[in-house]
């Protein structure tokens, strides 16, 4: 079915009004995964499979939407599309599986919403790129798609090594948590989350468009109130925990 811009439009202002709602509510409720997992959602699914079946949907569909804009005139859609799945092959395939997390599960509940968020913010992407986008060449050498493929891939780089060093606290068979020492850790509790903020952030400047901003803003509505519940749950679980450690933001937030 096609729709209008005007109708696009109205789409991407009711998204990022949800994403603002989100935000509020998740910093009042904390998402039930991870350090935070409790049984009273219902049921639940093993970690591994848990990570890979919330973000395999987006890799899919974006996969879609890459082979039908893959040609010569949209090579700067292709790489764009690329970078997102760059992103989501990792989520879906490498990360879950390097986890020491064995026996650990997460509520089906939180799998099926974070389908949903994928969904939504992958159909908003893809077909704006199907169907809006309008990239020539030469927007491969604007500042703007530097400097944000800059960022994008310094925060995939961050993320990549922040993920590594907390995977490495815990050996096999070890289910306890431990306070991360050293790099960027000695700034802020959730390097890992600071990074996927700085890859999206940078991803929104180099694609320039309407849903790459909503991507970009939901992305924050989720990992800003993760960040803040992960540096309340360091504080109280370990008394000596580093006071001058921020949330997710070095010396600030």
């Amino acid at each position: 079915m096609l729709i209008s811009f005007s109708t696009y439009q109205l789409l991407f202002y009711l998204w990022i009004g949800v994403a603002v709602i989100i935000f509020f509510l998740l910093k009042k409720v904390v998402a039930p995964y991870g350090r935070h997992t409790t049984n009273k959602w219902g049921p639940q699914i093993a970690n591994h499979f848990g990570w890979m079946l919330m973000e395999l949907p987006a890799l899919l569909i974006m996969l879609y939407f890459f082979a039908k804009n893959l040609s010569a005139e949209n090579l700067v859609v292709a790489l764009m599309i690329s970078l997102y799945c760059l992103h989501y092959f990792n989520r879906s395939f490498i990360f879950p599986f390097r986890l020491h997390t064995r026996g650990k599960k997460m509520p089906v509940l939180i799998v099926i919403s974070a389908i949903f968020f994928n969904l939504c913010n992958t159909l908003l992407l893809g077909y704006y790129f199907s169907h809006f986008a309008n990239y020539q060449m030469s927007w491969l050498t604007d500042p703007r798609f530097i400097t944000g493929i800059i960022l994008f891939f310094a925060g995939f780089w961050i993320n990549l090594k922040a993920d590594n060093i907390l995977i490495h606290l815990r050996k096999p068979g070890e289910t306890g948590y431990k306070v991360p020492q050293g790099w960027l850790f000695n700034l802020v509790s959730c390097p890992n989350l600071m990074g996927e903020l700085i890859e999206w952030g940078g991803f929104a400047l180099l694609c320039w468009n309407m849903p790459a901003l909503a991507f970009f803003i939901w992305t924050a509505a989720n990992l800003v109130p993760r960040a803040m519940a992960h540096h309340k749950w360091y504080k109280n679980k370990f008394e000596n925990y580093p006071a001058q450690r921020k949330a997710v933001i070095p010396y600030l937030y």
